[in-house]
């Protein structure tokens, strides 16, 4: 058992992404990965590292993934 709980796997399927500043909330878990792994793959400079950001907090199984920094 992990013993940070937001490093398991996702509890819902829905998650919510901010990428450059724009808030998306996503209802399956899966097509939102598949889309971030495509932009991160298709971009390069700034826009790759913001997608590798969310895609990376994606991989985790947060709910709330961002290329901000809190």
């Amino acid at each position: 058992m992990l013993a940070i709980p937001e490093l398991g796997m996702p509890q819902s399927q829905t998650v919510t992404t901010v990428y450059n500043g724009k808030r998306e909330v996503w209802m399956d878990y899966e097509q939102a990965k598949a889309y971030f792994l495509e932009l991160m793959m298709s971009t390069d400079g700034e826009e790759h590292e913001r997608a590798e950001c969310v895609y990376i907090q994606l991989l985790h199984g947060l709910d709330k993934c961002s290329d901000e920094d809190e």
